[in-house]
């Protein structure tokens, strides 16, 4: 009896929950001056941040962090140079107390220094300083020179020299029920900026993929709150390779009028000419802060309808924010 009482709960519950849902998309009012479909404003559901996503995200810090403590070796050493769960690590540097735990994060540079978008090393170098987090230890001896660590969890194999920073524990983000994704929102927002990078330095990223953006906890950010990444059709006309679209025929032979798009000196038909900074800005993601510094945010792609671009820009969203409380 018991076993079926337990069962009838949890059916309550998901009944519960999938009558939020419903209703959370079905209360749905169009803005005035628009059409409600599927294509301008699909159903959003949100992946939600798993443990891992949280605690492996890394983050970008304004100023370098101290590295005076750091891995030193391993039990292994030197046969074994990468450490995971449950390996023995010696530790360098002042203050550690048995049962301490401690993060392992690695300062980064991009070995390719290849611009994914224009002016993006110049804004690298304004935005901070990238870290991996790595994994966490807890220190089981401090008698010698070296304390002695246990690796309690690994994102990534634990190097030599990476460095030791007490641990923190980090709040998790609640569960959002989907609703309508605003496809073609105008700007309003107050707190905006934008993507500096991905994750492991990836341009491209979908869901489930972490980035950073240049806008923190001095600008009212917190873990929690969405963004919407966003992009404008100068960003294609600007990248050497996307603009060769723009150049591309883009008439049926038999147009009697050829149009154009942003045409140069000798590129102009005898059409109409579409100028891309007229074309509706486009949303093409959703995003949810899962870390902050003062003037930077780590976030996770939730929902996206595109590739997200790094250089994208990103803006509080107020719809989902407002849906998330």
């Amino acid at each position: 009896m018991k076993k079926i009482g337990i069962l009838l709960v949890l059916a309550a519950t998901a009944a519960g929950a999938q009558s939020e849902i419903n209703r959370s998309l079905t209360d749905f009012a169009a803005p005035q001056g628009t059409v409600a479909t599927s294509a301008n404003f699909p159903i959003q559901r949100v992946l939600m941040p798993t443990y891992a996503d949280v605690y492996c995200a890394g983050f970008i810090n304004r100023q370098t962090l101290p590295d005076a403590n750091f891995v030193e070796g391993g039990l292994q050493t030197p046969q074994t140079t990468k450490f995971v769960r449950g390996d023995v690590i010696y530790l360098k540097g002042s203050g550690y107390t048995p049962g301490a735990e401690y993060e392992i994060i690695r300062a980064l540079r991009d070995i390719n220094e290849y611009e994914m978008f224009p002016g993006q090393k110049k804004l690298m170098k304004a935005t901070g300083q990238p870290y991996e987090e790595v994994g966490r230890v807890r220190v089981i001896d401090t008698r010698s020179k070296a304390a002695v660590a246990e690796v309690e969890y690994s994102c990534d194999p634990i190097n030599p020299g990476d460095t030791a920073i007490p641990f923190a524990e980090k709040p998790m983000v609640a569960f959002h029920a989907p609703l309508r994704f605003d496809r073609f929102l105008p700007t309003g927002s107050k707190v905006s900026g934008r993507i500096v990078m991905g994750k492991d330095f990836d341009s491209e990223l979908g869901t489930g993929q972490k980035i950073y953006f240049n806008v923190g906890a001095n600008q009212g950010v917190k873990v929690g709150d969405y963004f919407r990444a966003v992009r404008n059709y100068d960003a294609d006309l600007n990248d050497p390779v996307d603009s060769l679209s723009f150049r591309a025929a883009i008439s049926e032979d038999t147009q009697m009028k050829q149009p154009s798009f942003d045409p140069g000196l000798w590129e102009r038909g005898n059409g109409p000419v579409i100028h891309v900074r007229d074309l509706p800005r486009r949303a093409v993601g959703e995003i949810v802060v899962i870390g902050t510094t003062p003037t930077t945010a780590t976030g996770m792609i939730v929902f996206a309808m595109e590739d997200v671009h790094a250089g994208d820009g990103v803006e509080l969203d107020d719809q989902t924010q407002s849906q998330s409380q």
